[in-house]
């Protein structure tokens, strides 16, 4: 697994945290043989014209929804919606979750190593930043001979994290295979208190499974 630390980043125990626990493991599985398995990432099946949101059920109660950025990130939100219309995040856990940084989830194998089958290529949009907490991204290992491992996880904000951009201050593309890069492709609108609400969990350590997602939905509206 490549970590890299950036040095415009925060202090450096918090950077080598960040971007080890937002990368998706390396380490061998445990899921269940139950768990859904896909050949290909999904067709592209979105109608960006609509404007799409996610609305996250908590097992405890609490909800909250992320505006998704179909028209900045279309393929990264075409294979959300299609892995959250297959159910597949029902049930999993946010399991990693470190306080002032991010919550990380979408594996249901709640380890970090988990993925749907298939892995997808990186997209970023200059208008797409960490630039400000709630923001959604994908988690991912890295470029792996010199493609993109996004999957099924991701993670959410707890501050700006701009130095997981795939473009650099200068709105320049960034070599993702030297540095850190993740694909932004949402923003929570409503309930980030239950978001900045979540366990602390580290996975590495935890006794008991994160806080659980029961549903994730999905719901359109025509776009302005």
């Amino acid at each position: 697994m490549r970590l890299s630390i950036p040095i415009a980043a925060p202090t450096s125990v918090l950077v080598l945290m960040a971007l080890f626990l937002i990368y998706v493991s390396c380490e061998t599985s445990q899921e269940s043989s139950e768990v859904k398995s896909y050949d290909n990432p999904p067709p592209m099946a979105i109608d960006t014209t609509k404007d799409f949101f996610a609305v996250f059920e908590m097992e405890d109660g609490g909800r909250f929804t992320i505006d998704l950025y179909e028209k900045l990130a279309p393929n990264t939100v075409n294979n959300f919606v299609f892995l959250a219309n297959e159910n597949y995040y029902n049930g999993t856990t946010f399991h990693r979750v470190i306080d002032g940084f991010m919550a990380q989830g979408g594996d249901p194998s709640g380890t970090g190593s988990g993925s749907p089958g298939y892995y997808f290529e990186n997209e970023f949009h200059v208008d797409a930043r960490h630039d400000a907490a709630g923001v959604l991204s994908m988690a991912n290992k890295g470029l792996v001979d010199g493609k993109g491992t996004n999957g099924s996880q991701f993670f959410i904000t707890f501050s700006a994290t701009e130095f997981l951009d795939g473009f650099d201050v200068n709105d320049q593309p960034k070599d993702c295979a030297l540095d850190s890069c993740h694909s932004v492709f949402g923003k929570v609108v409503s309930g980030m208190d239950v978001v900045t609400g979540l366990s602390i969990r580290d996975p590495g350590s935890a006794t008991k499974p994160g806080d659980a997602i029961k549903t994730v939905t999905i719901t359109t509206r025509e776009s302005n």
